[in-house]
Order: C-alpha cells, then sequence, then structure tokens
C-alpha cells in the first residue's frame, strides 16, 4: 500500500495523501466489490484518470475501514451517498489526497505538483494586493500556495462562477514548511475569511480547508 499521510487535524476533520505507485489492477485489488470498480473506470479513456479515480476510492477505503461510495452534484462537487460526512477530493500527478468531516461543514483539499507551470497562468489568479512570497530562494512555492489556497477555498463555497483574481485574496504570510495563512471571498454577501492550513513536501504542495469561517470580514 502506499499511504502517504494521514493526519487527524481536530475532532471530525482527517486528511490523508495517497502515493500512487500502483497498477490499475493492484488498485482494484484493493477495493470490495472490484468488478464494480472495474466498470466504473470504463468512463475514463485516460489511463492515468484511471489511477486517480481509483486512488482517491482505495485512500478512502483505507483511512475509514469501510466502503462509501463517492457521487457528484451538478457542479461536480463530490459527495458520500450515504451523507454520514462531507468529502473534499484532489490529484495531481502522483498523488491523491481526501479530507473529511462532520456532514455539513464546508471543507475544501487541493494538492498541486511543484513546477514552473504556475508562472504562465499566474495572472489568472493573482491579484495587484498580493504577495507570492518566497521560499528556499523562489517564489514559485509562493505562486503555488495561492493557487492551491483559491482551489480549496472554492470547494468550500456554495458558489457558481467564481472568479479566482477577482472574487479571492490571500493575505500576505510568511512561507515556511507548514503554516497557516487567511483567505477571503468576495463572491458572497458575506465576505468570509477562512484559516488555510498548508504542507510544503519536496515535490508538491497542500491545501486545506477545515474550519468555520469568521461570520464577518471587514
Amino acid at each position: 500500500m502506499a499511504l502517504f499521510n494521514i493526519h487527524k487535524e481536530h475532532e471530525g476533520c482527517l486528511w490523508a495523501i495517497w502515493k500512487v505507485e500502483e497498477t490499475t489492477e493492484q488498485l482494484l485489488a484493493m477495493l470490495p466489490h472490484k468488478e464494480k470498480y472495474r466498470l466504473d473506470i470504463e468512463q475514463f479513456a485516460s489511463p492515468g484518470r484511471k489511477l486517480e479515480w481509483l486512488a482517491v476510492r482505495v485512500l478512502l477505503y483505507t483511512v475509514l475501514k469501510e466502503e462509501k461510495e463517492i457521487r457528484y452534484r451538478p457542479d461536480g462537487k463530490p459527495y458520500l451517498a450515504d451523507g454520514s460526512m462531507s468529502i473534499s477530493i484532489s490529484h495531481t500527478r502522483g498523488y491523491a489526497a481526501i479530507i473529511t468531516d462532520k456532514p455539513g461543514k464546508n471543507i475544501g483539499i487541493d494538492i498541486e505538483q511543484y513546477g514552473e507551470r504556475v508562472r504562465k497562468i499566474s495572472s489568472k489568479f493573482m491579484r495587484p494586493d498580493e504577495i507570492a512570497g518566497t521560499y528556499n530562494g523562489t517564489d514559485t512555492w509562493g505562486l503555488l500556495l495561492h493557487w492551491s489556497a483559491k482551489e480549496a477555498l472554492f470547494k468550500c463555497l456554495n458558489s457558481e462562477e467564481v472568479d479566482f483574481r477577482e472574487h479571492l485574496q490571500i493575505k500576505p504570510f510568511p512561507i515556511e514548511e507548514r503554516g497557516v495563512f487567511q483567505a477571503t471571498e468576495y463572491r458572497t454577501s458575506e465576505r468570509q475569511s477562512y484559516p488555510v492550513h498548508y504542507r510544503l513536501y519536496p515535490d508538491f504542495v497542500l491545501t486545506f480547508i477545515c474550519q468555520a469561517p469568521t461570520p464577518k470580514y471587514n
């Protein structure tokens, strides 16, 4: 098995990462009713997409020790068929991540592989009043954290047509190996501010939100 990391943030909130080192057949063998899952992955043409989809289910099954069916709302956000808890999922090349919490909680998780490509798209999510910050002599980590945090925050919002540059703002923060910073959304009338937890790993960043926002941002 390739359970990379598992962490209980607080009562009810748990996040975990799976390092995808298996083949499709090996992942299927880790799941109950593997023939059902074999049929499910036929919807994907890409072998990589099949691995990501299966890795998320294997990770959830490994963490919870019981089988749960993941479904998707029209906007693409996942939920558990039995409603037993809230869930958010993410994947990047070679890794899958999940976060779960009590039913009804707005949570979000995102994982992004380290790479310079983020510079090419930074104009789509970085605001003029945001500072990427540097870590190990480069601002690539800062850009990735901004991008990842806004993905996680988007997953917390029950809103469509969210513009990452216009509607989401990251407050300046010093980048360390792990920490917490504030992100504010301007998409809703509440304009709530969320604490974003983050971790830096050698080849990817992880951000997640599992705490309630402040009632009102001023």
